[in-house]
C-alpha cells in the first residue's frame, strides 16, 4: 500500500508545502493539474508554493495531442463518454425516486419500530442501485479497454514513456483538483494508475476523490439537478474504506441530521469524511493519522471529529 496524504482544499488555505516538508520530501514533485483542463499550465502559484520543485506532467495537453493525432481513438473516447453520460442520466432518474421514497419514510408518522426497518430496506435498495450502476460503468470502461487498447496505441504509448521518464526524476506526486472525471481519465490514459503506488502521493479536492476506490459526487443544493449524492464509478483505489468529501461544508448541509445519517448509512462500511481547509489525512501501510479539520459523517446524523484510531 503506498503512502497517501489527502489534504483539505488548497485555494484559501494552502498547506501542501507544509505537508511536503513534514513528510521529509526533499526532491522534485510531479504535479498533475489535468482537472483544470485548459488552465492546466497555469500552475505558477503551485510551482512557487513548492519551492519551484514541480514538474507538471501536462496530462490534459497530452490528451489533446493524442486526440488530434489519433482520430479513431478520439472518436471511440467520445462515444464511450456519451454512453456514460446517458447511463448516468438513467441512474439519476432511478436514484431520485429511491431517495425520495427513503426521505418520505423518514418523514412518516408511523411508529419508529415499524418505520426503521422500512427505512433500512429503502437504503438497501439504494445501495443495490449504486452497486448496479458501478458495475455498468465498469463494464463500459472494460469494453473500451478491450476493444481499443489505448495503452498499446502509438500516440498514447509515446506519451506514457515520456510521463514515465518524468516520474523517474521525481520523489512524489501532487494531484490537484478540478473536473474529477477528466482528471481520472487522464491519469488512467497515461498510466498513472500503475505508477502512483511507487512514490508518495499528495492529493486534494478532486484529486483526493480520484485516488479513492469509489467516486461519489455530492452537492445538497446544486444549481441544477436533484442534489442526491451520485456514484460516478471506480477511482484509482489508492485509498480504501473512505469516501472523501472535499469542500463538504460548502456543498453539504452538515447541520441536517437526516441528510447526514442517510449519507453515512448509504455508503457504510466506508467512512464518509468531510475535509475542511487546512486538514491532512495520512494513509500509511501501518494505519492512518488524522489532523484537526477532518470530520466523520455518522449513522446517527452527528458530524464528529475523525479519530486516528
Amino acid at each position: 500500500m503506498p503512502f497517501v496524504a489527502l489534504l483539505g482544499p488548497q485555494r484559501f488555505t494552502p498547506t501542501l508545502g507544509e505537508a511536503v516538508r513534514s513528510l521529509g520530501i526533499e526532491g522534485r514533485l510531479a504535479s498533475v493539474t489535468a482537472g483544470w483542463q485548459e488552465r492546466e499550465a497555469e500552475d505558477l502559484e503551485l510551482h512557487e508554493h513548492l519551492g519551484e520543485r514541480t514538474v507538471n506532467l501536462q496530462l490534459y495537453a497530452r490528451g489533446e495531442d493524442v486526440a488530434e493525432r489519433d482520430p479513431e481513438l478520439a472518436a471511440a473516447h467520445r462515444e464511450r463518454q456519451a454512453e456514460l453520460r446517458e447511463l448516468q442520466g438513467l441512474y439519476r432518474l432511478r436514484l431520485a425516486a429511491a431517495m425520495e421514497a427513503c426521505a418520505a419514510l423518514e418523514r412518516s408518522s408511523a411508529p419508529e419500530r415499524l418505520r426503521e426497518r422500512e427505512i433500512e430496506a429503502a437504503l438497501e435498495e439504494i445501495r443495490r442501485l449504486d452497486a448496479h450502476h458501478f458495475e455498468r460503468v465498469t463494464e463500459i470502461d472494460e469494453a473500451f479497454e478491450r476493444s481499443i487498447r489505448p495503452g498499446e496505441r502509438p500516440q498514447v504509448a509515446r506519451h506514457r514513456r515520456a510521463v514515465a521518464r518524468l516520474l523517474d526524476r521525481t520523489e512524489a506526486v501532487a494531484i490537484a483538483g478540478g473536473h474529477v472525471a477528466i482528471l481520472l481519465n487522464r491519469l488512467r490514459t497515461f498510466g498513472l494508475d500503475g505508477e502512483l503506488g511507487r512514490r508518495p502521493v499528495l492529493a486534494w479536492s478532486a484529486g483526493a476523490m480520484a485516488v479513492s476506490e469509489r467516486i461519489v459526487l455530492f452537492h445538497d443544493a446544486p444549481p441544477q439537478g436533484s442534489g442526491a449524492p451520485e456514484v460516478l464509478g471506480a477511482g484509482l483505489g489508492l485509498v480504501r474504506g473512505l469516501v472523501p468529501l472535499p469542500h463538504a461544508r460548502r456543498r453539504l448541509e452538515l447541520g441536517d441530521a437526516g441528510r447526514v445519517a442517510r449519507f453515512a448509512r448509504r455508503f457504510a462500511p466506508a467512512l464518509a469524511v468531510a475535509m475542511d481547509d487546512g486538514c491532512r489525512l495520512e494513509i500509511r501501510p501501518d494505519g492512518w493519522r488524522a489532523s484537526p479539520g477532518l470530520w466523520s459523517l455518522t449513522s446517527t446524523g452527528a458530524v464528529l471529529p475523525l479519530d486516528a484510531a
